[in-house]
C-alpha cells in the first residue's frame, strides 16, 4: 500500500474539513485539498487540476444544472409569494407552542419533501421557530437541530422525494424515485419518529435542567427582540392598536405547488427518465406558484434572477467538492480504500452503504458524495447481481448519515447565518438526530434488504 499516498489522502480530507470549518470558500478549499492529494499521491499536478478536477467539476455541472436551477427558482417563488410562510404559520397555529419542536420539524419537512430549496426553508421557518420556542421558553440552541433534522435527515432520502439525493441513484441503477419498497418507507418513518422523539426528549431535559430561551446576542432572534422592544418604547402612551397581520395566501393554495411536484415526479417517473420527470414537475410547480398566487409576486424577474444566482452558487459549491473527489479517485490509496470496502465482511450491501456514507462524510455533502461514490461503486455492485431498488435506497440512506458533520454547508449556514448560534452550543443535538439516528437506520436497512 502507498503509505505516503494514504497519509496525503487523509491529510487532504482533514484540510478540506478544517478550511470549511474556518469559513474558507469551499471552492478554494477544494482546490487546495486537490493540490495536496495530487502531490502526495504522485499525480502530475497539471493533469490533476486541468483534467481530473475540471472533468469532475464540469461533468457534475452538466448533469445537474437544470435540476439545481429549477429547484432554486421554485424555492425562491415559494418564498416570494409567501407560500412558505403561510405553511409555516398554519403549522404554528395548528400545533402551538406546546408542540414547538414537532411544529418546526414538520414545517421544514413538508417544504423540503415538496421540493423547496433547503436554504429557503431555513430562512422561512426560522422566524416561526423563534416565536414558538420563545412562547414555550425552550432553549434557542435546539432550533438549528430542529431545522436541520426536518430538512435533510429523512425527507431527502425517503422514497418519492424530489430532492436530488433521491434522484441521483436513479441514473446509476435504472430505478424510479419510489425504489426501495416497504423497507424504504419504513426506514424513512423510523428516522422521522426516532429522531423526533429523541430531539423532543433532549429539549425537555434541557428545560427541566433550568435552560431557557436565551438566544446568543448575535442571533437574528436577539436582534428581532431588541427591535420589538424599541418599537414598544417609541409607541405613544395610551395607544392600544396592534399592527395588522401581513396578508398571506391560503394554506391550501400554498401547498398545491408542493403536492404537484411530488405527484408529477412519481407518476411521470414510472414512464420516463426520473431526472426529466423532476424537471417537468418543478416547472409545473413554478407555474402554479406564479399563477395561483400572482398577487403576492410583485418582483417576478428579480425573483427569477435571484433564484438563478442561488442555483449557480449551490451547484458550483457542490461541483467543487466533486472535483476534489475526482482527483482523489486517481491516487492508488483511494483504490485501496475502495477495495477494502468492496471486500469487507458482511452482506454485499454493507460495502456500498459504508462506501457512500464515508465519501459523503468526507465531502460534507450528500449530493456531492453520491456524485463521487456512485460512478465508482455502482458498476461493482451491479455486477454482483444485487437488487437495483435495494441499492438505490441504501445509497440514498447512506448519503444522509455523516454528511451532516460540522463542515456540511447547510449545517454551517443554519447554525451560524440563520440562527446566529455557535457549533459549541448547537451542534451536539444536530449530530445525534442527523448523524447517529440515520446511521443506525441505514445499518438496519442493510440487514432488512439482505434477508428479504
Amino acid at each position: 500500500m502507498d503509505v505516503i499516498g494514504m497519509l496525503g489522502l487523509i491529510a487532504s480530507l482533514i484540510l478540506l474539513i478544517y478550511l470549511t470549518m474556518r469559513g474558507t470558500n469551499i471552492i478554494i478549499a477544494a482546490i487546495l485539498s486537490s493540490i495536496l492529494v495530487a502531490v502526495t499521491g504522485g499525480l502530475n499536478l497539471e493533469t490533476a487540476l486541468l483534467d481530473n478536477y475540471m472533468d469532475g467539476f464540469t461533468g457534475y455541472f452538466a448533469s445537474w444544472f437544470l435540476v439545481f436551477l429549477l429547484g432554486a427558482i421554485f424555492g425562491k417563488f415559494m418564498q416570494e409569494t409567501k407560500s412558505a410562510e403561510s405553511i409555516a404559520q398554519w403549522i404554528k397555529k395548528t400545533f402551538g407552542a406546546k408542540r414547538a419542536v414537532f411544529a418546526v420539524v414538520a414545517a421544514a419537512a413538508i417544504m423540503t419533501y415538496g421540493g423547496v430549496s433547503l436554504f429557503v426553508v431555513g430562512f422561512a421557518v426560522y422566524p416561526i421557530a423563534v416565536s414558538l420556542f420563545r412562547a414555550a421558553d425552550l432553549p434557542h440552541r435546539f432550533i438549528p437541530a430542529a431545522l436541520v433534522f426536518g430538512s435533510i435527515s429523512f425527507t431527502m432520502t425517503a422514497p418519492g422525494s424530489p430532492e436530488i439525493q433521491n434522484i441521483i441513484p436513479t441514473e446509476f441503477f435504472g430505478t424510479t424515485p419510489t425504489a426501495g419498497g416497504f423497507i424504504g418507507v419504513f426506514s424513512a418513518a423510523l428516522v422521522a419518529i426516532a429522531g423526533g422523539l429523541w430531539l423532543g426528549r433532549m429539549v425537555k431535559k434541557a428545560s427541566a435542567n433550568g435552560e431557557t430561551f436565551s438566544p446568543p446576542n448575535e442571533s437574528i432572534a436577539a436582534k428581532e427582540m431588541a427591535a420589538a422592544i424599541a418599537e414598544e418604547k417609541e409607541e405613544p402612551s395610551g395607544s392600544s392598536s396592534k399592527p395588522e397581520e401581513e396578508a398571506l395566501p391560503n394554506v391550501i393554495v400554498s401547498i398545491l405547488p408542493l403536492t404537484t411536484v411530488i405527484v408529477l415526479l412519481n407518476i411521470l417517473g414510472q414512464f420516463m427518465n426520473p431526472t426529466t420527470a423532476l424537471l417537468i414537475a418543478l416547472t409545473a410547480g413554478i407555474f402554479l406558484a406564479c399563477t395561483t398566487m400572482k398577487s403576492f409576486l410583485t418582483e417576478f424577474w428579480e425573483s427569477l434572477s435571484v433564484g438563478t444566482q442561488n442555483a449557480l452558487v449551490a451547484l458550483a459549491n457542490t461541483c467543487a467538492v466533486v472535483g476534489f473527489g475526482s482527483v482523489a479517485a486517481q491516487v492508488s490509496a483511494f483504490n485501496s480504500v475502495v477495495d477494502a470496502l468492496v471486500n469487507m465482511p458482511g452482506p454485499p450491501l454493507m460495502g456500498l452503504a459504508v462506501g457512500v456514507t464515508v465519501v459523503c462524510g468526507i465531502t460534507g455533502s450528500a449530493s456531492g458524495g453520491l456524485g463521487i461514490a456512485l460512478p465508482i461503486l455502482a458498476p461493482i455492485y451491479l455486477g454482483q447481481g444485487l437488487d437495483n431498488g435495494s441499492m438505490h435506497r441504501i445509497s440514498a440512506l447512506a448519503s444522509g448519515g455523516i454528511d451532516s458533520l460540522p463542515h456540511n454547508g447547510y449545517v454551517v449556514t443554519t447554525v451560524r447565518a440563520i440562527c446566529g448560534e455557535s457549533h459549541r452550543r448547537a451542534y451536539k443535538p444536530i449530530f445525534l438526530v442527523s448523524v447517529i439516528v440515520p446511521l443506525i437506520v441505514m445499518f438496519l436497512a442493510v440487514f432488512l434488504y439482505s434477508i428479504f
